[in-house]
């Protein structure tokens, strides 16, 4: 426990210094901003008319309500969580690599297996801020520009299916850990992100998307009932198991990472 605690000590003084967390803040404030946005024109479509093709992605909100707002930052979260989520699970265990601060880190007389679970729980506490960033943020915006439809019954079912996209999409951070581990960096692992949310688009459109890991988040913000798109027990499973398959690598190759 005394290592663990080192380790995550050490792990948050990385997390207060560095720049990305901001640079990660901003973007997820960003993107409700454009969503904001959006929203404006679609309700105002006398403005919309005269920026041309931008009135066009206007019209991607299913209502112009609050019901539809949250159903696209729902959607949302669970497409750019995979890539916001895996850039910083890449970060946080492919610095040392870029940092050449991994032969001084394996050397420490810990356990690495408190490192690695300490990394995690950084990766876990800092996509949990940009969860709250997000929501947060499309929030303010959302009041602000006053769209209709508000209700009780709307803000707490989205905010439920928002905080399980959510974290669906953190669970799938460990692959993202266990690559940017064995790939000594961050590209690759960053590849393998990209390729991921790729695949999870073409296996959704097949009819096969309740069984990809990577489709899964994304599948459980569309409304219940739309063909192809169900979530059984097996989905759960399938997205679990992929989940502790890459933090039991992830485990395995930095106890054994001075072999490589």
């Amino acid at each position: 426990m005394k290592n663990l605690s080192a380790t995550f000590v050490t792990e948050m003084m990385k997390l207060r210094r560095s720049k990305i967390l901001f640079i990660m803040v901003c973007l997820f404030i960003f993107i409700p901003l454009m969503m904001g946005l959006l929203m404006l024109l679609a309700q105002h479509p006398e403005i919309a008319s005269k920026l041309g093709i931008v009135a066009a992605k206007a019209s991607f909100f299913r209502e112009n309500t609050w019901e539809g707002y949250f159903e696209i930052l729902n959607q949302t979260m669970a497409a750019i969580g995979v890539i916001g989520f895996g850039f910083v699970t890449s970060w946080v265990f492919g610095r040392e690599y870029i940092e050449h601060t991994i032969t001084d880190m394996l050397a420490l007389p810990v356990s690495r297996s408190s490192i690695v679970v300490s990394k995690f729980l950084i990766v876990t506490i800092w996509c949990s801020v940009l969860i709250f960033v997000l929501f947060f943020a499309g929030l303010v915006i959302g009041l602000f520009i006053g769209i209709p439809g508000w209700s009780e019954e709307v803000f707490y079912h989205s905010m439920h299916i928002f905080i399980v996209t959510s974290y669906l999409t953190v669970l799938l951070s460990t692959p993202v850990a266990f690559f940017a581990s064995i790939s000594r960096g961050i590209i690759a692992p960053i590849g393998f992100v990209i390729l991921s949310l790729i695949m999870a688009q073409f296996v959704a459109v097949i009819g096969l998307g309740p069984y990809f890991p990577w489709a899964i988040p994304g599948i459980y913000t569309i409304a219940e009932g739309t063909e192809g798109m169900y979530l059984g027990f097996a989905s759960y499973i399938i997205l679990i198991a992929t989940s502790i398959a890459g933090f039991i690598g992830t485990i395995a190759w930095w106890r054994h990472a001075d072999q490589y």
